[in-house]
């Protein structure tokens, strides 16, 4: 049987998902999860369904029979077959620990996307890409070559079909121009001491302040540095016995496994924007997104 993803956005109103099952059942599918949720202070309803066909109906078939359902309610939709990996490209500095994680995870199949490609500003990983039999890509900026270097990742994204953006620590600010263009397609993550503690050695700000908290955001990058729609966050107690390096050793840790959630989300369709935030479905239970990865 084919398993299916159908994503819906619209304004609220009566008789959608009314409307969403009983397409699905004369099409001879079976709704194996679904998730809506309805709020009435942007007056937006949001749903994912995971369906099988289970009398062969085909995703061309479904998708030119659900625009007649879609039309009168003025759906933003999709549907997406569940065996299809979507395609990512990341990009990485000089701080490989995210890069490392994620590299892992796509190795034991616990991230299922396929990394067409590693764009970086510096040679440091160039190794470590190419040992797994992903395509490295080295691409220098300057204050004088950034719009010609963005040009070339781009050439290269659209090259490789990606669908989605990795700044696995990526530490260059990406224009107006290529925010815009990748809207809702570029994943982030930084330390969530911002703005707080800004610039060089963040967690030894901490440190010297104290901090109780080490924590880590994900977000949608947008023309906003570093204020895009958040995904996916998480934090972990530390106490006054811990060392400057310890916090910096936690924080990774954390970054890590938070992109990595975000990541997860993005890819099986369950974060939609609303506004500058998100709507973040859960993960049915058992699955690895449901789950505090260590």
């Amino acid at each position: 049987m084919k398993k299916f993803v159908l994503t819906v956005t619209c304004a609220r109103t009566r008789g959608i998902v009314a409307a969403i099952a009983t397409f699905l059942a004369n099409n001879g599918c079976n709704i194996t999860d679904a998730s809506q949720f309805d709020d009435v202070q942007t007056g937006r309803f949001f749903m994912r369904v995971s369906f099988a066909s289970e009398q062969g109906v085909g995703l061309e078939a479904l998708l030119e029979g659900f625009a007649d359902v879609a039309q009168p309610f003025g759906m933003e939709w999709a549907i997406h077959d569940e065996a299809q990996r979507m395609k990512a490209v990341v990009m990485v500095s000089r701080f490989g620990h995210c890069l490392n994680d994620l590299l892992y995870r796509w190795r034991i199949g616990a991230l299922p996307i396929d990394i067409v490609a590693v764009i970086s500003n510096h040679l440091d990983y160039q190794k470590v890409v190419v040992n797994h039999d992903i395509p490295f890509h080295y691409i220098r900026v300057t204050k004088d070559n950034k719009p010609e270097a963005e040009a070339q990742q781009m050439r290269i994204v659209e090259d490789t079909g990606a669908e989605l953006i990795v700044l696995a620590r990526y530490m260059q600010v990406l224009s107006d121009e290529m925010c815009r263009k990748m809207s809702g397609r570029i994943i982030n993550i930084h330390h969530s001491f911002l703005p707080s503690f800004k610039g060089a050695n963040p967690y030894k700000q901490a440190f010297e302040r104290g901090v109780k908290l080490i924590g880590a955001t994900s977000h949608y990058v947008t023309a906003d540095l570093d204020e895009g729609p958040i995904i996916e966050q998480d934090a972990i107690r530390v106490t006054h016995a811990q060392s400057a390096d310890d916090y910096v050793s936690l924080g990774r840790d954390v970054e890590s496994q938070v992109l990595a959630r975000a990541i997860h989300a993005h890819i099986h369709r369950r974060v939609f924007l609303n506004g500058d935030k998100t709507v973040v479905f859960p993960a049915s239970p058992g699955s690895y997104g449901s789950e505090r990865m260590g």
